[in-house]
């Protein structure tokens, strides 16, 4: 059985997209119920992180503890990676040594190259280019609370970044229709949007690509890495906030989603979160619980 892993939501199919978030609904409950689920004892998952986290770090520690195995974190600062060591070298060390591995870094290449030399399944928990876990945990989210998203409108507002080209993916994976609304200058990945074209609308502004839609989902405008660029930001997203107001203008029993952390007055109202329409504390609690149904998938399939 071939070594499989999980650097986007295209190395795995609609039916294996849809098999992982029953099975984080099935954990989630038995976790509610404190039934004791550990088939992966004596197993480990190493945590490489180049970008820090809070949701990233907890959700996969947390769930590889609740799985039975272990977790070991691993920074740039505190390892051979982060003074130049080849990605080939350490991926193929430290495969030999742990079970699966999670990458939190900058570069999608060097997720690519990694999981190229690796002999356990390597998961992407975030590059600049993607972030699928997260869009595990928002479908996730969505069937819980509204059933299948086939079908549906979904409406993404704000930067045109590793959620936004994450959330094209999901379009065509899940079945749904996605409007995209950025500032000119700040689209997603041009090869993206132009692959899947049929199931993406561009609109002239926010307002117009919220109308009538079932979710609808932004994220920071400013992402880590982009920290000289706030300022700027600011004044050219200003337009791009979600208030209860802009929600107003979706389907009545829309549902707002946010990835986190978020920052109040800037790409959300100061009420947003805590709207009746928000779902974004169960759609972060998700985080762990869909996790833990791919990281049981994939040591499953890896075999």
């Amino acid at each position: 059985m071939s070594i499989r892993h999980f650097l986007t939501l295209k190395d795995l199919s609609t039916a294996e997209l849809e098999q992982i978030i029953q099975r984080g609904v099935e954990l989630k409950d038995l976790h509610r119920k404190k039934q004791i689920f550990e088939p992966f004892k004596n197993q480990v998952l190493g945590m490489i992180f180049e970008k820090s986290s809070t949701r990233t770090r907890v959700s996969f520690e947390a769930g590889m503890v609740q799985l039975g195995g272990a977790a070991i974190f691993l920074s740039s600062r505190d390892t051979q990676l982060g003074r130049g060591e080849p990605i080939e070298d350490s991926a193929r060390v430290l495969s030999r040594m742990v079970d699966i591995i999670m990458i939190r870094t900058y570069k999608q290449s060097v997720l690519d190259r990694f999981s190229e030399y690796s002999q356990v399944p390597v998961i992407n928990a975030l590059t600049d280019t993607y972030h699928p876990c997260q869009l595990l945990a928002d479908m996730q989210t969505y069937y819980e609370m509204r059933g299948s998203i086939k079908g549906k409108t979904v409406t993404w507002i704000g930067d045109g970044n590793n959620m936004c080209n994450s959330y094209i993916n999901a379009a065509a994976q899940f079945d749904f229709n996605l409007n995209i609304a950025t500032p000119k200058g700040y689209e997603p990945l041009e090869a993206l949007v132009k692959q899947h074209g049929e199931r993406i609308t561009i609109k002239q502004t926010p307002e117009e690509a919220v109308r009538n839609s079932d979710l609808v989902v932004t994220d920071v405008w400013a992402s880590m890495g982009q920290e000289s660029e706030i300022q700027d930001r600011a004044k050219i997203f200003r337009a791009y906030q979600i208030s209860p107001q802009m929600m107003d203008l979706a389907h009545k029993d829309a549902l707002f989603m946010h990835c986190l952390p978020a920052h109040r007055h800037e790409e959300v109202s100061e009420d947003m979160l805590d709207d009746p329409r928000s779902v974004v504390w169960d759609e972060a609690e998700n985080r762990l619980h869909v996790q833990k149904a791919l990281i049981e998938f994939l040591l499953t399939h890896s075999q």
